[in-house]
């Protein structure tokens, strides 16, 4: 109950500053090449910086362990997400069929997962939730790639996993905590600084996104079905793997609340790099951000 509480103080907040979003777009003062390269901005600066900061704490052997199970579940949900989207999409075109494989297979639990695991669960769930998003970037340079195209260089996908700032972030991480370094404190405080920051912009950024929504954007029952199966059936599972395993309270809520997160912004970029419904890409992302306002707090609270 405490975490959902907290959940409700945290959403209520970040609707604060999607709200601040959303008025910035419609005077214009955001428009979408600003939106892109803040995005890149949090994504290569202020998000790495909050991962890094997340290790600060000195990694022992209890901690090790719960690290690898959260790796361990992370890879099993991605698994079953890759699996499950093989088969119950099969009743769409290719140009819906792949988005929806898609975004039930990569989720948004970097760029917006981890400023609410942060807000919610301290910074032990956010050293966890570091841990648990590296499976979801694999599948996605990996199987999420293999759904919109048919060949992937497997160099290039592994150069692209190991060079993301939010990997290298959890690499430098890990050495800090095990060498147990400790920053001068002029560093340190800009990397807070940057960190911190973090969630503000990436809530604004989302904010701005959703003046692309119509009231036509919910008429369409497949966008429904993936937020169904994104945003409930695949957390439940992750909470009953985590139940299964008998972790504990925060490991259960990190797992649970980064799964529960939408359908990843890449889907509609790729969508229109590789020929599939670009437009209904964003339709899936936008419609599924919205709806996991809702769920959110609802996962949470069956924790």
């Amino acid at each position: 109950m405490d975490n959902f509480i907290k959940m409700l103080s945290t959403q209520a907040i970040l609707i604060v500053y999607m709200c601040v979003g959303f008025y910035c777009s419609k005077k214009e003062i955001i428009d979408r090449k600003t939106q892109s390269k803040v995005t890149d901005f949090v994504l290569r600066v202020t998000l790495p910086c909050m991962i890094f900061n997340s290790f600060s704490m000195h990694l022992t052997p209890e901690l090790l362990k719960e690290a690898s199970l959260c790796l361990a579940v992370a890879f099993l949900v991605c698994l079953i997400a890759w699996l499950s989207g093989k088969w119950i999409y099969n009743m769409y075109p290719y140009e819906k069929r792949s988005i929806l494989q898609y975004a039930t297979l990569v989720n948004n639990s970097g760029f917006l997962g981890l400023p609410i695991v942060a807000s919610v669960l301290g910074d032990r769930g956010l050293l966890l939730a570091a841990i648990f998003i590296i499976p979801n970037r694999i599948f996605m340079w990996t199987a999420g790639m293999a759904i919109f195209s048919d060949s992937t260089d497997k160099k290039a996908v592994f150069k692209k996993v190991m060079m993301n700032p939010c990997i290298i972030a959890v690499f430098l991480g890990i050495a800090r905590s095990i060498l147990d370094l400790s920053l001068p404190e002029f560093a340190q405080k800009a990397l807070t600084g940057l960190g911190n920051s973090t969630t503000p912009l990436s809530m604004v950024l989302i904010g701005s996104m959703m003046t692309a929504l119509t009231v036509q954007s919910f008429k369409d029952w497949s966008t429904v079905y993936l937020a169904f199966v994104r945003l409930i059936a695949l957390p439940l599972v992750t909470l009953g793997l985590m139940r299964l395993l008998r972790a504990d309270e925060v490991m259960t809520a990190c797992a649970v609340i980064l799964t529960a997160m939408p359908a990843g912004s890449t889907t509609a970029l790729l969508a229109e790099k590789y020929g599939a419904d670009a437009v209904y890409g964003s339709k899936c992302v936008l419609t599924n951000t919205l709806f996991s306002l809702m769920t959110i707090p609802l996962m949470t609270l069956l924790v």
